[in-house]
């Protein structure tokens, strides 16, 4: 049995999230926050995760009147950004944005973390999720998953799947997939996702586990053909196309997803402050709006919830990474 909560619980547990942080909220609001807040994102300016945080930051600022001041640290797949999370003072005046990369699959890549996902932090609640688009040429012969599995199948090795570079979602989620479809795919791996998909649209690559950003505008200008998408459940922009899960894979997921952080020891009733802002934050229309135009879901949680799903996460992705020997680029 699994004991380890799906994206589906983490998400059923966000209206207990409200309830939970009301006491704190009244309790503590004259002693913190005093001072601006530091969000420290592990990424450039400009990228997703960024876009994300500062979306957010603006939100829990109009809502609670805290001043959140964003400081990009990017480096070493996240590990630099979230190693000054882990070791800033656990006051409640610094948090971190952290992500499947630096929570879940980079302890299993380097071979030497600066820092240890499971105990150096105080979680808070996850942010949002992005499942993937798996995609094939418009030109190609594969029309579903049932297509592709099946030429795998008659000749092993010989259905290329590209990615953005080892180690990314993208990766582990076609490597898990082969694994669960019984099927070797050959995996070839390129400097960043725009390169990957110009070699599916040529037709030198048969797919690509996409995020929807880079996918999503080829799929509607008919370029590329979307054929499955590795959520719990279809995506609003493409009703039409199904998950892995119902097509046979049960419980199949694969998501980018990201999720607010603090030092370990960060006193519990400023971590459920910021759990109460994080979730009101996630809920406003305007949230939902800025998250959708990216293929995102809002995916608030209790700090308990977000804690279990990055072991889940952990647990998941590693074993993953150890059984295909895969090797940072």
């Amino acid at each position: 049995m699994n004991r380890h909560p799906s994206r589906r619980a983490v998400c059923a547990t966000a209206g207990a999230a409200m309830v939970s942080t009301v006491l704190p909220r009244r309790g503590m609001a004259q002693a913190w926050p005093q001072r601006p807040l530091r969000l420290i994102v592990p990424f450039p300016a400009g990228g997703g995760t960024d876009a994300i945080s500062r979306q957010l930051a603006e939100r829990i600022g109009q809502n609670s009147g805290f001043t959140l001041v964003i400081e990009n640290r990017a480096g070493a797949g996240g590990n630099i950004g979230l190693d000054a999370v882990a070791k800033a003072a656990p006051d409640g005046y610094t948090i971190g944005m952290g992500q499947a990369s630096n929570l879940a699959i980079n302890s299993a890549l380097y071979p030497k973390m600066p820092y240890d996902p499971l105990t150096d932090f105080a979680p808070i609640s996850s942010v949002a999720s992005q499942p993937l688009v798996v995609v094939v040429s418009s030109k190609s012969e594969i029309r579903s998953l049932a297509d592709l599995v099946g030429a795998a199948k008659k000749k092993p090795n010989a259905v290329s799947l590209g990615h953005a570079g080892n180690g990314t979602v993208g990766h582990l989620g076609g490597e898990l997939f082969g694994r669960r479809a019984g099927v070797k795919l050959l995996i070839v791996p390129y400097k960043g996702i725009a390169p990957a998909v110009t070699d599916v649209l040529g037709g030198q690559v048969d797919t690509l586990f996409g995020n929807p950003l880079a996918v999503m505008p080829l799929v509607s200008a008919g370029n590329l053909r979307a054929i499955a998408v590795t959520g719990v459940r279809r995506m609003q922009a493409l009703p039409d196309v199904p998950t892995v899960a119902e097509l046979g894979y049960e419980n199949f997921e694969a998501l980018n997803w990201s999720g607010l952080v603090a030092p370990a020891n960060t006193p519990e009733p400023i971590v459920a402050r910021l759990n109460a802002e994080t979730v009101s934050a996630l809920a406003r229309p305007d949230m939902l709006e800025k998250l959708a135009i990216d293929g995102s879901d809002p995916f608030p949680s209790t700090p308990a919830a977000f804690a279990a799903f990055v072991r889940n996460e952990h647990a998941k992705w590693g074993a993953i990474v150890r059984e295909s020997g895969i090797k940072l680029d």
